[in-house]
């Protein structure tokens, strides 16, 4: 989705971290990169390592949006509450993605 709605994932991408389409297209290849691997059995492991890698560097994007949350944003997402809600699942995702390392052969 990286590719075909860049826009969507530029948007929460912190002006101060650099150049959005880079960041947006880089994360893009890296997440079908770690996605192959996890689909070869071959490559779960590392694949798994690479996806905890990856979503833990979102972090970052979503911290920034906790601190720009206020609770009178239009979009929930942009509110105190939606932004927990973000850090939360992405805690989440790594804590799969760790679990998919770990029980790799």
């Amino acid at each position: 989705m990286h590719f075909l709605s860049p826009s969507y994932f530029r948007a929460p991408v912190p002006t101060w971290l650099g150049p959005e389409r880079l960041l947006v297209a880089g994360s893009g290849a890296a997440e079908v990169v770690a996605g192959a691997l996890v689909l070869v059995p071959g490559g779960r492991q590392a694949g798994g390592w690479a996806a905890v890698a990856l979503i833990t560097c979102y972090l970052v994007s979503h911290g920034d949006a906790l601190v720009r949350a206020r609770p009178d944003r239009p979009r929930l997402l942009e509110r105190p509450v939606g932004a927990v809600a973000r850090l939360v699942v992405n805690v989440l995702y790594i804590a799969w993605a760790v679990t998919v390392a770990a029980s790799a052969p």
